[in-house]
């Protein structure tokens, strides 16, 4: 007897019978089908043995035993529980998220057919095959010279036979047919698209070799430990991380390398498959990340499952696969709101790779050149080790950074524009000596908003409370959240003039401009609109690399995390985007993303120089990211948090509701608030409930309560049932996230 958790959105334990032939294969973790209800469901299994208060005899049986091993093993069981809790999530949901899929779904391997000699006809044997059945005799003489297995299909093709041929064959012993797996590989061309890096180590430097030989002791203790690489931009961390793999896998144990962003893959996965060849042939590491096939997901997740692959590198969602032996979790770039998941079960791939890292006694390396608030003020606190890397690699200095102060540029220009003359110089400089270019600004389209100069009225989403943005490529203007779109147009809708004015810069904007100072660059656009098509970031990526793109406009996408040599000037074309959001991480995200995005130049052997344009060159932020003084910054910063007890000093619960009635949605929001405040005291701090934001999103109205604490594990359980118990009307929506990301 087994208890099963279904996977088909029902959280509760059901108990089946293991048939007698099925004993043995059935273990915890198992994927199994069984019978609910009328139709059948795949499940789980969670326990071994009987209910306690149901007749064994009336229960159903088992029907079929998926894979031969656990699909979800004790440790990825023992996490979805604790994130269940954790996060305030169904335990089924949690594991449907831990599984690809294709897995759900009980997808089978993909197999092909293979034909093979089974003996040698004699020579009497042989003049009466070709006598009686000639077709039999030409495939019988094309695969006896062969020395491996050759695909059935292909050698039918080739002969123009027919299945029946091959059937006589193998009924007369002379050859016989062989099934073998076929691996779709994910990113197996990667090495052939400029992604290829030295497979020989290079020298470490000290600051490095310190760095590795902490994380070797660690792997060789065996015990549970978190060190924090706080390393600047091109300091080397990611060769750190690979001698840590190395270590590991010398070992016998698994890996599990995060990235933030799937952009960031293809690199990441070269330089790992270029070492591991290196090391040993046999080390394989597989991809995993939403946007691959589903034959690609299925085939790394049996690999990762069966054993054959022991290292996997992926985005946030890799952090489940189901490696053996786990020995190592990387975190790289750890600070990002990547890690962050937007729907449910909204888990932070950073704190859950430390978690399951605690589980298996793991060593978790955190890598960041900036670092969350919140791991670092766990580093200061010693419940982490911090590994410091201050110098880039080979000296190499950082680069030369400039803030423009745009005030002063519209005067010089006499109105608002999108580039600087220093920056416009700098690129005509860099064109010339054919070196390479990247622009950053984290908006897409062409401009943020339409105004009327005549009668001020702006062009508002119809179902979002959000202004439209403009694309000039297509003419028209969309939301970026419902994605609503219709054509952009010529007159003010609500007076009919023709005073239309274009206000704010997108990709599209920054892209027009380059093509009017740099006329005969090759100049491509990275962003959400433009890499629809699979693997077209690859590519363009692979062309940057080989010089075939001069200048590379982009938003958040190009920010972090690539390595180009020849990239020597980086232009921020708008600073201050990120600033001036209702979020208490606003400045923290924007030194980041300065300090990062700076860091994509002089990473080659000449110098780099970054531009940032601003309207508040006065900033703190901006001033502690021009100097990349990431402790300055966190002092600051810090004392700010401490002051108002926001994270890291304390936990913080977002709980948004949101439905079609706005009065309604309010009354339930304000009843449930004074049920909290009463319930839980003065162990919550409740703020709000108030409207969120962006109050309106795809026809729904939003509401938000937030709730200060100083330990979720000690309210969550309660609020939970509180929650589960209150009279919630059926058109009110609401979803707890727990240490939330986004604040918007």
């Amino acid at each position: 007897m087994v208890g099963v958790h279904p996977l088909a959105g029902f959280d509760k334990l059901l108990h089946y019978r293991v048939p007698d032939h099925l004993m043995g294969s059935v273990e915890v973790g198992t994927l199994v089908r069984v019978p609910l209800g009328r139709r059948q469901t795949l499940g789980l299994v969670g326990t071994l043995g009987a209910p306690a208060d149901y007749p064994v005899e009336r229960l159903k049986a088992v029907l079929q035993v998926v894979y031969p091993f656990p699909a979800i093993p004790a440790d990825l069981l023992a996490l979805a529980k604790w994130m269940g809790s954790y996060y305030a999530c169904s335990l089924d949901g949690v594991i449907e998220g831990m599984l690809p899929a294709p897995v759900r779904a009980g997808a089978a391997m993909k197999e092909e057919t293979l034909l093979v000699l089974a003996r040698r006809l004699t020579d009497e044997e042989s003049a009466r095959l070709e006598k009686r059945a000639p077709q039999q005799f030409r495939l019988y003489r094309f695969l006896e010279p062969q020395l491996v297995p050759l695909n059935k299909q292909r050698v039918l093709t080739r002969l123009g036979l027919s299945a029946a041929v091959v059937t006589a064959l193998v009924k007369s012993g002379a050859i016989r047919q062989e099934s073998r797996r076929v691996e779709r590989v994910a990113y197996v061309d990667g090495m052939d698209a400029g992604e290829r890096v030295a497979s020989l180590a290079p020298t470490l430097n000290p600051e490095q070799r310190a760095a590795v030989q902490r994380l070797s002791e660690g792997l060789a203790r065996g015990a549970f430990g978190v060190s924090l690489l706080h390393g600047v931009t091109g300091s080397g961390k990611t060769e750190v991380y690979l001698h840590a793999i190395e270590e590991a896998l010398k070992g016998g144990g698994g890996v599990i390398f995060l990235v933030p962003e799937v952009a960031l893959t293809p690199q990441t996965v070269a330089r790992l498959r270029s070492r591991l060849e290196a090391i040993a042939p046999d080390h394989r590491c597989v991809v995993w990340h939403s946007h691959l096939s589903e034959g690609e997901r299925l085939d790394g997740w049996l690999a990762l499952a069966k054993g054959e692959a022991r290292v996997v590198v992926g985005a946030r969602s890799a952090v489940f696969a189901p490696v053996r032996n786990l020995r190592l979790i990387v975190v790289d770039e750890e600070h990002e709101p990547a890690y962050k998941q937007d729907e449910t079960p909204r888990y932070h791939g950073r704190d859950v790779a430390v978690m399951r890292a605690k589980l298996n006694r793991a060593v978790c390396v955190l890598g960041s050149a900036t670092p969350s608030l919140e791991s670092y003020a766990n580093a200061l606190s010693g419940r982490y080790e911090l590994l410091r890397l201050t110098e880039r690699v080979d000296a190499r200095k950082l680069p030369h950074i400039q803030v423009v102060d745009m005030k002063i540029e519209v005067m010089r220009q006499r109105g608002l524009t999108t580039l600087s003359r220093v920056l416009v110089d700098a690129m005509h400089a860099r064109f010339e000596r054919r070196e390479q270019t990247i622009l950053f600004i984290n908006r897409r389209g062409y401009s943020s908003s339409m105004l009327c100069t005549k009668c001020g009225h702006t062009e508002e989403c119809r179902h979002c409370s959000i202004t439209m943005t403009y694309h000039r490529s297509d003419e028209t203007i969309r939301c970026h959240l419902c994605g609503d779109s219709r054509p952009a147009p010529s007159r003010c809708p609500k007076c009919g003039a023709p005073d239309i004015r274009w206000k704010g810069l997108g990709t599209q904007r920054v892209e027009e401009s380059v093509r009017r100072v740099l006329p005969k660059a090759r100049i491509e656009r990275i962003d959400a609109d433009t890499m629809a098509k699979k693997n077209r970031f690859r590519e363009l990526l692979g062309e940057f690399r080989t010089g075939k793109i001069d200048v590379l406009v982009g938003t958040q996408m190009i920010g972090k995390g690539l390595d180009f040599p020849n990239v020597t000037l980086v232009g921020l074309v708008d600073a201050d985007i990120s600033m001036h959001i209702p979020d208490f991480r606003a400045n923290e995200r924007t030194f980041q993303l300065l300090v990062q995005v700076a860091g994509r130049a002089g990473r080659g052997d000449r110098a780099g120089e970054v531009v940032v344009q601003t309207f508040t060159p006065q900033s703190e932020t901006i001033q502690f990211s021009r100097h990349a003084d990431f402790e300055g910054f966190a002092e600051s910063e810090l004392r700010m948090r401490q002051q108002f007890r926001y994270p890291p000093y304390r936990h913080l619960i977002h709980h948004l509701f949101r439905g079609p009635s706005e009065e309604k949605l309010k009354f339930y929001a304000e009843q449930w608030a004074r049920l909290v405040e009463k319930t839980f005291g003065d162990r919550v701090e409740l703020r709000g409930p108030s409207p969120s934001p962006i109050e309106r999103i795809k026809d729904h109205y939003r509401w938000q309560l937030w709730y200060f604490t100083a330990s979720i594990s000690k309210i969550i359980g309660e609020l939970s049932e509180l929650r589960a118990g209150f009279a919630w009307p059926d058109d009110v929506v609401q979803v707890l996230d727990v240490d939330p990301s986004n604040l918007v």
